[in-house]
């Protein structure tokens, strides 16, 4: 019987040298605990990449056995208004570290979150206080943190796993659970991490639940994944003129695999990037996925902008030919 624990947690890095995928960053963050100094960090990329893994490793290297007396932590699940600017944060970042520590840490998850308001007292709380305490910041986007505190950091980029990296560690896990992890399974695996290691460990083992053995077929019904292939075969019906079997192709998808339209049209962008067709017609055809996308983004009916995009995709198809 497979153990009934979360993997990401049980595999999650506790040192800088277990993160994998990030070596330019990772290098420059053991350079700040060889030198016990930090300065306020802001990391920025997509999920699954490191970031929180980076930040409590950073904290572990630096303070030990003692690092949680020194280190708090702060996510989206928690209030994020001014008022927890002015008082938590505020109350932990000027008492005195703990220990032998030089100073205490404070991890903002999700930063990009706090509103405004929030970045706005943030910014006065990170000056006042850097000499008891230092700031880390993550979010998805950079953009979203206002400028006075992106000046008052160190900014690290992180990027998406790549599939070799993705593939080591699933391998890895897979050896350690005793699963048996086939091929086609591990291409799945790649494809529906696309760089998120998170998503990786979490389709083993939704997978490895159902069966010891980990094929295509279990990811993609575990994931709630098209297979590439389908997509593909519903974008050419599309461009071959053939409504109806695209339609129902596309009905396949929708009802009898269960996807969400937000799925299908994300699968249907990855797979036109890798068709070949002419660059003329793909950029007509990748400008209206995107325009679809932000319709089903602002509430607009699913299946009727879906349908819409593959007519879009007919009529691309017969003034090419």
């Amino acid at each position: 019987m497979l153990k009934e624990e979360i993997w990401i947690e049980k595999y999650r890095p506790k040192r800088l040298d277990d993160i994998v995928g990030q070596d330019e960053v990772i290098k420059r963050l053991k350079s700040y605990v060889q030198s016990r100094n930090l300065p306020h960090l802001l990391f920025s990329g997509p999920p699954g990449v490191g970031k929180t893994a980076a930040a409590i490793s950073v904290a572990r290297e630096l303070f030990g056995e003692a690092w949680a007396n020194n280190f708090t932590e702060l996510n989206a699940s928690d209030e994020r208004g001014i008022d927890v600017v002015r008082n938590k944060i505020k109350n932990f970042a000027r008492t005195a570290p703990l220990g032998e520590a030089e100073f205490k840490i404070i991890f903002l998850d999700e930063a990009d979150a706090l509103t405004s308001d929030a970045q706005s007292a943030l910014r006065r709380t990170m000056e006042k206080y850097t000499s008891s305490c230092r700031f880390i910041l993550s979010c998805n986007y950079s953009s979203k943190i206002i400028e006075p505190i992106q000046s008052r950091c160190a900014v690290y980029r992180f990027k998406p796993i790549s599939s070799a990296a993705v593939e080591e560690r699933v391998r890895y896990i897979a050896k350690t659970e005793g699963v048996n992890l086939t091929d086609d399974g591990m291409e799945a695996i790649r494809y529906v991490a696309a760089g998120d290691m998170r998503r990786a460990i979490n389709a083993l083992q939704a997978a490895a639940m159902l069966d010891k053995t980990v094929d295509m077929d279990a990811i993609y019904k575990t994931t709630a994944t098209a297979k590439p292939e389908e997509v593909v075969e519903l974008i050419k019906l599309s461009l071959e003129g053939n409504f109806m079997k695209a339609r129902a192709k596309l009905d396949y998808l929708l009802i009898e695999q269960g996807l969400s339209g937000e799925d299908i049209i994300g699968q249907i962008y990855r797979a036109m990037l890798d068709m070949t067709v002419p660059d003329r017609l793909k950029v007509d055809l990748i400008d209206r996925i995107g325009e679809v996308d932000f319709r089903m983004a602002e509430g607009a009916n699913e299946r009727i902008q879906l349908e819409a995009l593959i007519a879009h995709f007919i009529l691309c198809g017969a003034n090419k030919k």
